[in-house]
């Protein structure tokens, strides 16, 4: 069963021994909302953390830096793909299924939005950066998953995004699940042209 779900941002920068004072003070929003999220999961006592992303070492490292301290569950780590949005999205419901209903699961949907959102940014400026995201977070506090699934891909490309495959899966998993659920974005900020969303999905059983 569910028992505690989240989307979380990962740049290395928001990290004590990566980013500077100076850096980690411009994205003090996101770090408050993951600190915020940290004894929230503990709560919930989950046995085994489901952590989705699209990058291996950081995309696993910098929430579970934030989320998960000591802890005796087990963390298995799930790398999205190339694969369509539509095809997370399946095989987030697929996974969820293969556990025994009655495990304490949590699911951590680790990426980041947009890329493009400054011409200072690592990919500069596109106008469909900070359409893609402003879209995607419109979508998810409608809970138009069908929205989500159907973005435009000439919009997702031009955004240079990385984490929507892996927030599809979260997606997946919840729907297969048949529980009832609310989004709650907690954070969103993109001051090095790079979109951060935090978001916590309040679960309801």
């Amino acid at each position: 069963m569910f028992v505690f779900a989240c989307i979380s941002p990962h740049p290395p920068l928001i990290l004590p021994s990566v980013g500077s004072p100076a850096d980690r003070e411009k994205v003090k929003s996101t770090i408050k909302a993951l600190e915020l999220l940290a004894p929230k999961l503990a709560k919930t006592k989950p046995e085994i953390i489901i952590i989705s992303s699209p990058h291996p070492d950081w995309g696993f490292e910098v929430p579970l830096h934030f989320l998960v301290k000591n802890h005796s569950f087990e963390i298995k780590p799930i790398l999205t793909d190339l694969e369509s949005p539509k095809v997370h999205f399946e095989r987030g419901k697929e996974f969820i299924r293969s556990l025994p209903r009655a495990t304490r699961g949590a699911w951590i949907a680790s990426g980041d939005m947009s890329h493009r959102l400054k011409e200072d940014g690592p990919y500069g400026f596109h106008p469909s950066g900070p359409e893609f995201d402003q879209e995607f977070i419109r979508l998810l506090k409608a809970k138009d998953i069908q929205g989500i699934l159907n973005l435009n891909p000439e919009l997702i490309e031009g955004a240079g995004e990385c984490g929507l495959r892996s927030f599809c899966m979260l997606l997946g998993a919840l729907e297969a699940s048949k529980i009832k659920w609310e989004p709650e974005i907690l954070s969103y900020e993109g001051p090095f042209g790079v979109g951060y969303l935090v978001t916590q999905f309040i679960i309801n059983g």
